[in-house]
This record gives structure tokens, C-alpha cells and sequence, in this order.
């Protein structure tokens, strides 16, 4: 990990400042939205936009830097954020901010594709699962850290949206000034949908479903905090609560997924939190509640993300994991998109608790969804007379990640896929994913 450090300390630094900024901004649009006058269901919309954005960046940016060279798209996005950061105060307007959020999302959507890139060009095959693990904790730390930022200003200001601005800009000085020469962009088979969801009809769903939740807890948490009356202070500690519990019961999780079922650890882990989000509703303006509440869902609902995509890669081939990552991305970005103005109607209609009405409904569909696909189809640990062994989950943080850095880890996948079939010998059965899984009733 040191050598991943030594090596790439200017990108994963530049990474820190520009998710401090990222998401003091995005709480920060929930409470000054709210002293501007907004709606809830407008600051749903708000919140949407940037995850419109950020779809539509995933989707674009690859080929801006293939024309131009990823210097010059990390300073011209830079540049549009900067300024989108300190337009906020001066046109507080509902639809103006709904296009600055679009903007913010599709450029730091760019941002995170040109730095993914770099990230991976600069790994080795060896060093690219510690390289992907170090960025995602410096995306995690800096969500974490602008929390704290936030709870000391003055959100009637300026102060607090010069601050993000600042440190945007200054998180590109350590990546422009040590970046390396363009990496390519390498083409790789692809899933379409329609093929993703014949292989796994739960990955599909459950990553729309993880979408919808997580721009729930990175889009509205903040609205939700406001409308149930918690302080600044209150509010900052809330917000973080969600990203501290993701990040304390990642690798637990993981450790489980790569040792049971991980179709059955996705229902149960979903089926606690959206308990858990019930009694969130049920005491919705509790803040000591809300607090622990916050942990424990945000530590159970996030990982699934990751626990969803290795869940999938179970059905897939080597070849077709890397594949994949568009169409997971893709689904994920539309349940992104839809899941912040579901939730304004909810609390426009119940109050603050359809923030946790909201969450506690979608995780328990995805706990029943998950039931009735495991009465269609075996799981991969179920599949009679086979030996099988699971790919090491990996970590990727949901919504703060583009398609270069889930397609890395999914070459991860592969490889190590490659790695334990290499392993099992020539007389060893075969895997799983050789075998076709077929619903009741069907013929293999």
C-alpha cells in the first residue's frame, strides 16, 4: 500500500480535496435551499440533477479525452465546477440550480473518469486492487471530512460555497503538475441490458435499486436533517453517521460475502436496514435516534453495491465481467436519477419520516425481490456437484465512481477468477460459471 501511496499521492490527494468539496456542497444545497424557500420536492429535483449529470459524463467523457487529451479535460471541467460552485449564491433559483447541478455532475462524472484512467495506467497487475482500495478511501474520507467543514459556517452566506470552490480548484494543482502522458482507452466486450439481466436478474435490479438509495443518503440527507429541526452542528454529524457506518462495515461485509451466500447476505443485510429505517420513521424527529440509525443503514445499505457486483460477476465469465460495468453503471445511474424526487413527494406528503419511509421501502424490496429470485434459480454456492469459490469482493463506493474504475475492478474480478480456475487444476470440476443455470422447469 505504501508503494500505491508513493505513486500516486498526487492524484489520491487531489481525489481528498475534491470530494471535501463535493460534498459540502451537495449538504449544503439541502440548508440553504431551504433558507431560499425551496420545496422539498424542488430540492429533490436538485439533487436528481447532479446524478443526471453524472450519467451523462460517464457516458461523454471518454471520448472529449480521446480528442483532446485528459490534461486539458481535468482543467476545462475544473474550471466549470469552480465556477458552478460560487453561481449558487447569486442566482438562487430552483431551475438555475437544477443546470448548475447538471453541469457539477457531468464534470466531476469527467473528473473521475480522467483520474480513474491515470489511476489505472499507473498500477500494475499486482498493485491495481490496493490502488482502487486507496481511492476509494480518500472518496470516503473527504465526504466524511466536509461534513465537519460545514457544521462551523454559515450556510446564509458566501463563505460556505467559496470554501468548495477553493478546494476544487486546488485539488487539480498536485494531478495537472505530476500527470502522466494520456492512457488508452481499451475496448472490451460488452453486455447489453437485455443480456446483463438474462444472467442475472437480481444484479440488474438490485443495482437500480442501490442507485435509488444512495442518492436517497447523499442527495437528501441533508433536507431531511433540516426539516426535523436538527441544528447545523446536528445535521453535519447526521450526514456523516451514513458514510462512518459504510465505512466501518465494508470489509465485515466483504469478509462474509466472500464466505456464504452472497444472494443471502444481500436479503438479510437489506431486510435490517430497512427495519431499521422504520423505526427511523416511527422517530423521525429524534436526533439521537436518527443518529444511530444513520450508522447502522448507511453501514448495511452501502456495501451492497459492491456485495450487488460481486454477486453478479457469480454468473458471468471471465471474459464477460469487465463487460459488464456499463450496463451495471447505466442502471444504477437511473435509479440515481428517480429515487431524490420519489422521496421529496414523500416527505412533501408525511413529513420528514418519508426520507426514512422512502429508504425502509426500497431495501425491503430488494430484500423481497431477492427471496423470490432464490425460489427461480440456485445460487452459485447451490449448484449440485460443483466446486466453487468466490472472486474476493472488492470495494467501490457507490455514486462517486465512473465506468473506468468499476471496469478496473471488474478485470480484477477476472483475473482473480483466472487465478483460482488456474489453481483448481485440469481435474478439478468446473466452475460455476461454466454451468448454465436454469430456472424451474427448464431443460439445461
Amino acid at each position: 500500500m505504501l508503494t500505491v501511496i508513493r505513486t500516486t499521492w498526487a492524484l489520491l490527494l487531489g481525489m481528498l480535496l475534491l470530494q471535501i468539496g463535493n460534498g459540502l456542497q451537495s449538504s449544503l444545497m439541502g440548508v440553504r435551499g431551504t433558507i431560499e424557500g425551496f420545496s422539498t420536492f424542488e430540492l429533490s429535483l436538485i439533487a436528481s440533477a447532479y446524478f443526471v449529470g453524472f450519467l451523462g459524463g460517464s457516458r461523454f467523457a471518454p471520448a472529449f479525452i480521446a480528442k483532446v487529451g485528459h490534461v486539458r479535460v481535468f482543467a476545462a471541467l475544473g474550471s466549470l465546477i469552480s465556477a458552478a460552485l460560487v453561481s449558487f449564491p447569486l442566482l438562487a433559483d430552483p431551475w438555475v440550480w437544477m443546470v448548475l447541478r447538471i453541469i457539477m455532475g457531468f464534470s466531476l462524472s469527467g473528473i473521475y473518469v480522467t483520474a480513474e484512467s491515470w489511476l489505472n495506467n499507473s498500477a500494475t497487475n499486482e498493485t491495481r486492487g490496493q490502488s482502487l482500495s486507496a481511492y476509494m478511501l480518500m472518496q470516503m474520507a473527504g465526504l466524511i471530512s466536509a461534513q465537519a467543514i460545514l457544521s462551523v459556517g454559515d450556510p446564509s452566506g458566501y463563505v460556505l460555497f467559496i470554501i468548495p470552490s477553493i478546494l476544487v480548484s486546488l485539488s487539480f494543482a498536485p494531478v495537472l503538475l505530476s500527470v502522466q502522458p494520456t492512457p488508452a482507452f481499451d475496448t472490451t466486450r460488452t453486455l447489453s441490458l437485455p443480456q446483463l439481466y438474462r444472467k442475472s436478474p437480481f444484479g440488474v435490479v438490485g443495482m437500480a435499486l442501490m442507485g435509488m438509495i444512495f442518492a436517497g443518503q447523499f442527495g437528501m440527507a441533508a433536507v431531511y436533517a433540516t426539516q426535523a429541526g436538527f441544528n447545523l452542528a446536528q445535521l453535519s454529524a447526521f450526514v456523516s453517521s451514513i458514510f462512518i457506518g459504510a465505512m466501518v462495515l465494508q470489509y465485515p461485509i466483504g469478509w462474509l460475502s466472500d464466505r456464504y451466500d452472497r444472494r443471502l447476505l444481500i436479503v438479510v443485510c437489506s431486510a435490517i436496514a430497512g427495519l431499521l429505517c422504520i423505526v427511523g420513521f416511527m422517530f423521525s424527529t429524534s436526533y439521537p435516534i436518527a443518529l444511530a440509525i444513520g450508522v447502522m443503514s448507511g453501514g448495511l445499505s452501502q456495501p451492497l453495491y459492491s456485495l450487488i457486483i460481486a454477486y453478479t460477476n457469480d454468473y458471468l465469465s471471465h471474459e464477460e465481467m469487465a463487460g459488464a460495468s456499463g450496463g451495471l453503471l447505466f442502471v444504477n445511474g437511473i435509479g440515481a436519477i428517480t429515487g431524490p424526487p420519489i422521496i421529496g413527494l414523500a416527505m412533501g406528503y408525511v413529513g420528514a419520516g418519508g426520507f426514512w419511509l422512502f429508504l425502509a421501502a426500497v431495501l425491503l424490496v430488494t430484500a423481497a425481490y431477492g427471496i423470490w429470485r432464490m425460489s427461480q434459480r440456485p445460487s452459485a454456492y447451490q449448484v449440485e456437484d460443483q466446486d466453487y469459490d468466490a472472486v474476493p469482493y472488492a470495494n467501490i463506493m457507490p455514486g462517486a465512481v465512473s465506468a473506468v474504475a468499476l471496469q478496473t475492478a471488474q478485470e480484477i474480478y477476472a483475473e482473480a477468477a483466472d487465478e483460482m480456475s488456474a489453481a483448481d487444476g485440469d481435474g478439478a470440476p468446473p466452475d460455476v460459471r461454466d454451468v448454465q443455470l436454469t430456472e424451474p422447469g427448464e431443460k439445461p
